[in-house]
């Protein structure tokens, strides 16, 4: 049989520039879904006109770069959190990627906002990584889209942004792509009987969130057959109503009555802390030995952790 990787050092490099530069333009109308310009609808309600697909993305929100990145977008810099570092499941795919850490969450720098050079700013109107602010003044570097992640799951930020920028294909692949994780960890996983609550576990004298039902990871463990305890609202002591989670005091852990529980943000060290918890000693779950972590970084949930906490239940609870 030939070998075609010798036979390309026949080609001259102008010959293979060339093919590149074809290929580029055969392969990109392919990439962008048609219908340019468009217009964007806004999460506050006003509208951005996009005339073309963008090359360079600054994320101005740590939580959707995430999402940008599972979709393979042109996103070239970004906000981290608070404490200066990418999420840990991302950070290494951004590393490779090249992707530049602009600023920590609540910092923004408009002067390297504007050295970046980006063609489309994304923003987030709610969380410590907003920089809704800066609206205006970003706005006069580029186009900028607002998106309100704290009101959609994952999946649902995913097809937002897609719309935005062209990629609704890609969007529409990862989530069939986690669509099929999720059946077949569905078929691998013994469910525990009864229901199951899930607890962001800090200890005393600090809250300790408890998802609800309705929230994004009451609906990711739904959606692999959990049927899960939502917490009294009465226990929420953050501002405004409960959302992804009420905001429990630690004193209210103990009327818990699901014979499972989840936990978030843990690890195995995590899990045998609060299982030797005194105080929570009778706790169901604690009785039944039914305890599990959902990995380290379960607390904020996107394509890559969602993945991540597929993984833990699967190696926690297959036969």
């Amino acid at each position: 049989m030939q070998n075609t990787y010798h036979n390309t050092r026949l080609w001259t490099p102008g010959a293979l520039l060339l093919l590149t530069l074809l290929a580029t333009t055969l392969l990109a109308p392919d990439l962008y879904a048609e219908g340019w310009p468009r217009n964007f609808s806004n999460a506050d309600g006003s509208s951005t006109r996009l005339t073309a697909p963008p090359q360079r993305i600054l994320s101005t929100s740590v939580t959707i770069t995430g999402t940008l990145l599972a979709m393979d977008a042109p996103v070239v810099a970004s906000a981290s959190s608070a404490n200066g570092q990418f999420f840990d499941q991302w950070a290494e795919l951004a590393t490779r990627r090249g992707l530049e850490n602009l600023w920590p969450a609540g910092s923004i720098d408009l002067e390297a906002a504007y050295a970046t050079a980006p063609d489309l700013i994304v923003i987030s109107v709610n969380g410590a990584d907003s920089a809704l602010e800066q609206r205006q003044a970003l706005s006069q570097i580029a186009p900028v889209i607002l998106l309100d992640y704290g009101a959609l799951d994952w999946q649902a930020l995913a097809v937002q942004l897609g719309q935005a920028i062209g990629l609704e294909r890609q969007a529409h692949a990862r989530i069939a792509a986690f669509e099929k994780t999720l059946a077949e960890a569905r078929s691998r996983i013994r469910l525990p009987a009864g229901k199951a609550n899930i607890v962001s576990y800090n200890g005393p004298g600090i809250a300790n969130p408890i998802a609800t039902a309705e929230g994004t990871h009451g609906r990711l463990l739904s959606a692999l057959g959990f049927r899960i305890e939502s917490p009294d609202p009465a226990w929420h002591s953050g501002a405004g109503k409960p959302g992804d989670f009420v905001r429990s005091e630690y004193a209210y852990l103990t009327r818990l009555k699901a014979p499972t529980t989840f936990l978030l943000r843990s690890d195995a060290q995590d899990v045998s802390r609060f299982r030797n918890d005194p105080v929570l000693a009778n706790l169901p779950s604690v009785r039944t030995g039914q305890v599990y972590g959902l990995g380290l970084n379960s607390f904020r949930i996107d394509y890559f952790s969602a993945n991540e906490v597929v993984a833990e239940l699967v190696a926690a609870l297959q036969p």
